[in-house]
């Protein structure tokens, strides 16, 4: 009766998070409709006016459309700054967690190929002497399962260990540690650890068509993700990722301190790219997914930060992370890499998600 009730308890504090979410959104959503339709009524002659409702709005978003209109439409673009974020260092160890055809893995890798190739984006240079064996990419599906579902991954990943790059299947996202078991050099009574510990574009991958059902599955997935990755990250100093470029973590002045007062939004220019861990700090989780519904309604950070309290008899208790920093992800920075469906087999493995809208990572260590 106890784990039940254990359960319950959990569910219901990720049910009253969600509930409180989706009020916040709510109520930008709505700022947001009376902020553009203000802007459009004090407009003067010139361009035609068109009153913006919460349908028209939704639908604009959902195109990748700029709903700061200036008199028509555009199409929103991902153009990559000069010096985007990159949260690498050249001697880091990295965990990838949750590769569905290896390409970002594969796109990782080839930083130190390129080196300063014309068509590397200056920001990877850095990486250039990055070793291909300091990489661990990881896939929850079986090998024989991932290239059922992903074609190109067997080339992929033939690719990756010709290089060096250590390639696992039947990873548990919530079960880190029996990799780093099995992974362990010397005697093996230590557990291998990771500097950087990368989810790109999570997803439980349940077919659950219900959204709210849908949102508390995922943010389960994370809890254990979070809760395991805890164990397998390098120990040392809180990373002082901001003071590396001298830059301050923006603040919205309209949230308060018990809320997801922080997003760690950086900004993306002139010293963005310098703005990596130092070498021999804590390790670092960083995970991406587009900034939009239902994703935002994971609500991440507040995952991380303030976790569901512990529960009688059912999962241990999950420890809390500082959230860094957050910054845009740009999926074209890195060359060949193609976010695939989780159920990749439905499109025989050509599926991809995410097309408009902002894809976002955040990055947390555990806090002390």
């Amino acid at each position: 009766m106890a784990k039940g009730r254990g359960k319950a308890t959990l569910k219901s504090a990720l049910q009253s998070q969600q509930s409180r979410l989706k009020a916040k959104e709510r109520a930008a959503h709505a700022a947001e409709i009376a902020r553009v339709n203000d802007d459009r009524a004090r407009r003067k002659g010139g361009n035609k006016k068109m009153k913006l409702d919460s349908r028209t709005l939704d639908s604009e978003k959902g195109k990748g459309v700029d709903v700061h209109w200036k008199g028509k439409s555009k199409a929103a673009t991902q153009d990559i700054p000069r010096r985007p974020t990159i949260p690498f260092n050249p001697t880091d160890t990295i965990l990838l967690v949750g590769e569905g055809n290896f390409s970002f893995a594969r796109a990782l890798a080839a930083c130190s190929d390129t080196g300063s190739s014309s068509s590397t984006h200056p920001a990877l240079i850095s990486l250039a002497h990055l070793p291909a064996k300091n990489i661990t990419a990881t896939a929850h599906d079986t090998e024989e399962e991932c290239y059922e579902k992903y074609p190109d991954a067997r080339e992929i990943v033939e690719e990756l260990r010709s290089k060096g790059v250590e390639v696992e299947f039947g990873v548990d996202a919530g079960k880190l540690e029996v990799l780093a078991k099995g992974k362990a050099k010397g005697k093996g009574k230590e557990l291998r650890r990771w500097d950087k510990i990368v989810w790109n574009f999570p997803h439980a991958g349940k077919g659950i068509t219900d959204q709210d059902r849908n949102i508390l599955s995922n943010q389960l997935l994370i809890l254990s993700f979070l809760r395991s990755a805890a164990k397998v990250l390098k120990q040392g100093p809180v990373p002082d990722v901001m003071a590396a470029s001298g830059k301050k973590r923006k603040r919205k002045a309209d949230e308060d301190d018990d809320e997801d007062d922080e997003d760690g939004q950086q900004s993306e220019g002139e010293d963005a790219s310098q703005t990596t861990s130092p070498s021999g700090s804590r390790g670092t989780v960083l995970i991406t997914l587009r900034n939009v519904t239902p994703y935002t309604l994971w609500d991440v950070p507040k995952l991380a930060k303030s976790p569901p309290p512990p529960t009688q008899g059912s999962t241990p208790s999950n420890p809390k992370y500082t959230l860094l920093r957050s910054f845009v992800f740009y999926r074209s920075l890195w060359r060949g890499y193609e976010h695939r469906m989780t159920k990749g087999e439905r499109v025989n493995g050509q599926g991809k998600t995410g097309e408009g809208g902002e894809d976002r990572t955040w990055e947390f260590c555990l806090k002390d």
